[in-house]
């Protein structure tokens, strides 16, 4: 065994210990009644998944995507609300990493790892989801510092946050669009207001915000890589990190679907023996296990291209696509496994059965993943298609 695979081990055994005594008893109650998880939060600062991915040169653990992944997923099959408080984080973290200068790391990435800042990002608008080159919110020049004006909606960590890394239009007038596009580091204080708490199906636990900045002031240097007009790339690099993390929470949604429909079918009988010795229940737990693994497989090839540093939008499409159609159609197979029992609240594939919609839609719809998939292998060039090669092709 490598010693990033003991490394590995190490952590993952010690996600399954806080886990077992730190959230799996608590979940309940804290989900039902939508409570935000200070004191989980705390201990997951203390195991330092704030600074997951974030180099130790700045105070991170420094793991691979491949690592990060499997600890998503392992979080996302007891709850994965948590996952949520500390993914939009690191995708702000990852862009100071990436693209910042190095004025801009040393001031922050420390902070960030440690949990001593935390914060996400501020992408979306009332009016502009997917299509995130028609925003709306506006910075100008005034001296030294920027002045913001506009609003975000469905923003992660709004309430609890210190900091935003907000998408803003440096230059509207532009053309092409995204080069008037900036991202920025907006700290709290005054113009950077909490319009209110959304009120949501499921992911309860995590605040999910709209943000009000009403003639907020942000220092020139909290652009994100120094110059304004490169926000757009920042964002768009790092939404493949926080694709391969709603495909991983995908995959702990489904098995987390397998072990309560499993759990269920061998303790329920009917007809005098456990309903898991029916065929009709094998044939859907079959089709619920195959899935998942496949699943797995698509997050892992994604999380290897992205240690590799090869681009991987069209394999971080497909894992984020294929995994979260596979959490929602587990959740729905453990209800029907479950039968009235599953739609009891008293029974965890309720609440399963609620957050799984919401990973088809998070970190670009799963529409957008089969455009960006099919625009990839499918690109005309004088008269001709091409198509990327399969890494793995299957003989047929």
């Amino acid at each position: 065994m490598s010693q990033d695979d003991e490394q590995e081990r190490m952590i993952l055994d010690s996600i399954d210990r806080f886990l077992e005594r730190d959230v799996a008893p608590y979940v309940h109650e804290l989900e039902a009644n939508d409570i935000w998880p200070e004191e989980i939060v705390g201990k997951m600062a203390d195991l330092g998944l704030f600074g997951a991915v974030i180099s130790e040169e700045y105070g991170g653990l420094g793991l691979s995507c491949s690592s990060y992944a499997k600890i998503v997923e392992r979080i996302s099959t007891v709850w994965m609300s948590l996952t949520g408080i500390f993914n939009s984080h690191l995708i702000m973290a990852m862009a100071v990493q990436r693209s910042g200068t190095e004025e801009q790391k040393q001031k922050w990435l420390p902070k960030f790892a440690s949990g001593e800042m935390r914060g996400g990002i501020a992408l979306t608008e009332p009016n502009t989801g997917t299509d995130l080159q028609a925003i709306r919110t506006k910075a100008h020049k005034d001296g030294d510092d920027w002045i913001v004006n506009g609003t975000k909606t469905w923003i992660s960590n709004g309430i609890k946050c210190h900091v935003m890394a907000v998408m803003v239009k440096t230059d509207p007038d532009i053309q092409p669009r995204h080069k008037g596009i900036s991202f920025m580091l907006v700290e709290k204080g005054p113009g950077f207001n909490v319009a209110r708490k959304l009120e949501k199906l499921g992911y309860k636990g995590i605040d999910s915000t709209e943000l009000q900045f009403d003639d907020c002031r942000v220092p020139a240097e909290n652009i994100i890589g120094g110059v304004p007009g490169r926000g757009f790339v920042h964002v768009m690099q790092g939404l493949e990190l926080g694709r391969i993390n709603v495909a991983s929470r995908g995959v702990g949604v489904a098995q987390a679907a397998v072990n309560e429909a499993v759990k269920y079918s061998q303790q329920r009988e009917t007809f005098g023996k456990p309903i898991c010795q029916h065929q009709a229940i094998q044939l859907h737990l079959a089709d619920m296990i195959t899935r998942t693994q496949a699943a797995r497989l698509l997050v892992a090839s994604a999380a290897s291209s992205y240690d590799k540093g090869e681009r991987c939008d069209m394999e971080a499409g497909m894992a984020k696509l294929f995994a979260t159609e596979a959490a929602v159609e587990n959740a729905m197979t453990s209800m029907r496994v479950h039968g009235g029992y599953g739609y009891s609240k008293e029974f965890t594939v309720e609440r399963l059965y609620r957050d799984a919609p919401l990973l088809t839609i998070g970190e670009g719809t799963n529409e957008l993943q089969r455009i960006i998939i099919a625009r990839q292998c499918t690109c005309p060039v004088s008269g001709t298609i091409w198509c990327r090669p399969v890494r793995h092709p299957v003989p047929v």
